[in-house]
Order: structure tokens, then sequence, then C-alpha cells
């Protein structure tokens, strides 16, 4: 009878858990609590807002309610140097240059294509939209443009980005970038019939700008990263050296992150606390933005989940969901590079992507792929058109295209760096600068979501790329291991090697 009961009791499945007991038991693990918290953040930094709004606070009370929002961004901030030395000479160091080499020229054809298929999809959105009508210019206030009063070259700017790949000191390099400016200078002439007269010339000037010249810094890392690997031997200590310093970066990750909720929740209640007239902008803009977000819409859920499965044979939005905790900090902090620790983090621990991919791929997608502001600024710099009634060309939109991907790659990876870019598109086309002022209103909404789509964009090529070169991987994985110098696991060997000494100490 007992075995009867036994028997039956095998047969008998386990008590099956409740959906409430299914999701709680998910939202019990760390990373999914810490997702589920940035989403709510982000839920109710906006409902927040909008009723904080209603009391009318003054500038100081916005300034202390968006306070612990400016903390995050400045902890983020602050890894940003060690996170990309750290990551990518530790990356770089583990392949020789052939394979990196086929790495970096996959991932560069993957940031200019998908750039520009961004442009010709914001194009066919504003065109087909058509969001521009001249009345809208005689009713928003033109106060408050910034930067519009700059000289602007294409070719200064195009200049100024291969100076700043190549800076003549690195230390300054972390905090200022090189920029083109121009000075007018009388200069006295020689005429036969008048005498002496002075004719006013501009002379070409370099100065240095405040803000981090990470393009710089990249290529010092890879060429610092590719040399110590081909040192071999002599180079092992110096890349456990970056390794551990990078595993050190990324566990101070892991501690803001679970501060980033609160933090990207006061960021979003200041933003929308510190606009003025919401609803009189979104009824005058209110085309314009839907052109915008139409298309980063179409853009990030249609061109990019295609590429991504046509070359992977894989769901795309499988690999959106372990994306999402970096796309809410985007959204939230409006920032690239800002963001840049939480995207390595998802893709290497929660999408389990090579660290030898992420480290390499994942900075230099967040200073030159910027999928969003190439969208943003073809639908924009056509808008303007539009307002001032006119008519561009194929040509021309062909070259709004071109320079909107152009300009997009010497985009800051910073807040509301396309307003300032936005100025190579519109005098490519000889539109009016002035009017970037007409689109400032909005660009606080707008400048977060087209950088959570950079991000994703970011994502989607490391996703990519190492699909691609997984068995290039593969073979220098056996061939590291074949050597003895699994650099890439330094503290797992050596937390291996302290384990087996007798008295549990480290090895000499």
């Amino acid at each position: 009878m007992a075995d009867s009961k036994a028997a039956e009791a095998i047969r008998m499945p386990a008590n099956p858990q409740s959906a409430p007991q299914k999701v709680l038991s998910w939202i019990k693990k760390s990373e999914n609590l810490l997702l589920v918290l940035t989403v709510f953040g982000v839920i109710f930094g906006v409902l927040l807002g909008f009723l904080c709004r209603l009391a009318k606070p003054d500038l100081y009370t916005i300034q202390m309610i968006a306070f612990p929002g400016d903390i995050l961004m400045r902890m983020l901030k602050m890894l940003i140097i060690p996170l990309i030395t750290s990551s990518m000479i530790a990356g770089l160091a583990q392949l020789d240059a052939k394979k990196s080499g086929k790495m970096g020229s996959r991932a560069l054809l993957y940031y200019f294509g998908t750039t520009m298929l961004a442009a010709v999809v914001g194009i066919v959105m504003v065109v087909s939209i058509h969001p521009g009508d001249p009345s809208i210019k005689n009713t928003i206030s033109g106060a408050g443009a910034p930067h519009a009063h700059k000289t602007v070259s294409t070719v200064d700017a195009l200049l100024d980005l291969i100076r700043n790949m190549f800076p003549e000191n690195i230390v300054q390099a972390c905090f200022q970038q090189t920029e083109s400016y121009y000075v007018e200078e009388e200069v006295a002439t020689d005429n036969i019939t008048d005498g002496n007269t002075t004719n006013t010339i501009r002379i070409h000037k370099l100065r240095f700008k405040d803000g981090m010249n990470v393009l710089g810094l990249i290529v010092f890392c890879i060429a610092f990263g590719i040399i110590i690997g081909q040192l071999e031997e002599k180079g092992k200590l110096m890349v456990e050296f970056f390794v551990v310093l990078n595993e050190i970066v990324m566990r101070l990750v892991f501690v803001i992150m679970w501060y980033a909720p609160f933090g990207i929740m006061c960021l979003i209640m200041g933003k929308l606390m510190e606009i003025g007239d919401l609803s009189d902008t979104l009824a005058q803009l209110g085309l314009y933005m839907l052109a915008v977000i139409a298309g980063l819409a179409i853009h990030s859920l249609g061109t990019l989940p295609l590429l991504y499965f046509i070359v992977t044979r894989k769901n795309p939005y499988v690999f959106y969901r372990g994306m999402l905790q970096a796309w809410l900090t985007a959204l939230g902090t409006s920032s690239s590079a800002a963001t840049l620790p939480i995207t390595f983090r998802c893709l290497e621990e929660g999408l389990k992507i090579d660290k030898r991919v992420t480290r390499f791929v994942l900075p230099v997608g967040a200073t030159i792929n910027m999928d969003g502001t190439a969208l943003y600024e073809a639908v924009a710099a056509i808008f303007i058109a539009q307002m001032n009634g006119i008519h561009l060309d194929v040509g021309q939109i062909i070259t709004v295209s071109l320079t909107a991907t152009a300009a997009s790659v010497g985009a800051a990876s910073v807040p509301s760096a396309g307003l300032i870019t936005m100025m190579l598109v519109l005098s490519s086309v000889g539109l009016p600068l002035e009017d970037i002022s007409l689109i400032v209103a909005v660009d606080w909404l707008l400048d977060r979501i087209r950088t959570s789509i950079n991000v994703l964009g970011d994502g989607i090529g490391a996703g990519i790329v190492a699909h691609l070169s997984r068995f290039e991987l593969e073979d220098d994985a056996l061939a590291i291991e074949e050597n003895g110098i699994e650099m890439g696991n330094v503290i797992d060997a050596y937390e291996g090697e302290k384990a087996k000494t007798p008295t549990g100490e480290a090895p000499v």
C-alpha cells in the first residue's frame, strides 16, 4: 500500500507555481529586479513630472528635484575614460592585428550602412508627412538659438574630426577637443589710384573647447592594444592589468546601476518641469515630432531587427529584451557615452556577447554610430526647408542624406550634440542656420528618443559583428588556451590557483 502511494506521488506532478508566484520568482533575480525598477523609474518620472508642473515650481525647486539625476550623470561619465581604455586595450590585446582588422571593417561597414539607411528613412517620412508650414515660423519664437551665430564649414568640421583622431596630448584629450574658428583682421594693401586701403580677411585658427575627445582616446587605445598583443609574453603583465581594471570598473557599474532608477526618474522629472508652454509647442510642432518619432520607430523596429535576422537568423526582439536596461538608461540620460557602462553589462552578462567584441565595437559605436542623430538631422533639415517654402530637388535631398550621415559621425555622444552638427546639414544646401532655434523647444524629448535608438544600434552592431566573427574568435580562443595564456579569464585563473595553495593565499 505504501509502495503504491509512493508510486502515485512520483507520477503526480509537483504543485505548479501560479502566475503571481512565477512573476515574483522572476523579479527576485537581481538583474530582473533592476530592470523592473528602471521601468518604474521612467514611468514615475513622467507621471510626477507632469503632476509637479501643475504646482508651477520655481527654478531652484526644479534644480533640487533634478539634482539626484545630475549625480547619476556624473557617476556614469566618471567611468567613461577608465571603461574605454581598459575594455579596448584588454580586448584588442587578445586579438591579432588581422582578426581585429576584420572585426573593425565589419563594424565600420555596419555603422555607415545603418546610418545611411536611417537618414533615408527620415527623408521618406518627412517628405511623406510634410510637417513644414510657413505659418509655423511666424508663431514660434526664435529666441534662444544655440550656436546659430557660429560660422560653419563642412570641410572644417571634417578636418577637425581627423585632427581629434590624433590628439597632440593624450591627457588633454580626456577633457578637451580641437575646434576650428575664424577671426576677421584688417590688412593694408597698396592701391595705385587710391593709395593704401584696408581689406578685411578671415583667418583660420584652432582652439581647444571643453569636452572629452573620445575619438582620440579610442584611436590611441586601438594602437596601444594591438601593440601589446604583438608583444605576447612580454606584454602579458600589462594585459592582465587592463583586464583586472576592466573588471573593477564593471563592478562599479553594477553598484551604480542600483542607483540609476532613482536618478533617471529625477532627470525626467526635472526636464519635464523646466519646459515652457508644452501644449502650444506640441500644437505647432506636433507633425514634425511625428515625422521624427515615426522614422525612429521604423528604423528601430523594422530596419535594424530585419538586418539582425538576415545576418544571424535569430529573433531580434529577444536581443532587444536583453538591451532594455541600456535603452531605458539612454532614454533618461540622453547620452550614448553615459549609457556605455550599462550597455557593456547588458551585452556581456545578459546576452553573453563575447567580451572581445563588445570591448572593441561598443566604444567605437558610441562615438561614430549615430543612426538616430542622422535620421533626426535629415528630417529637421527638410522640415526647415518646407517652413521657408524652399523646394529641394533630388540632388539636394541626396546631399542632405550624405551630409547627415557624415555629420552624425562627428556628433559628440553627449546630450543635444545633434543641434550643433545640424548646422553642417543646413549649410550644405544653403538653408538658414538661425531657424535651428525653431526646433529647440522639442529637442529635449527627441534627443532622448534618438539617443536610445543610437544605443540599440550599437547593441545590434555588436551582436552582428560577434556572429560574423564567431569562427575566428573560437580559433583564437583555442590558440590562447593551447599557449596557456587565457587572458580573458585572468581573474578566474587567479582565484583557481589561489584555491589550490594549502594556505589559500595568493600564489607567488
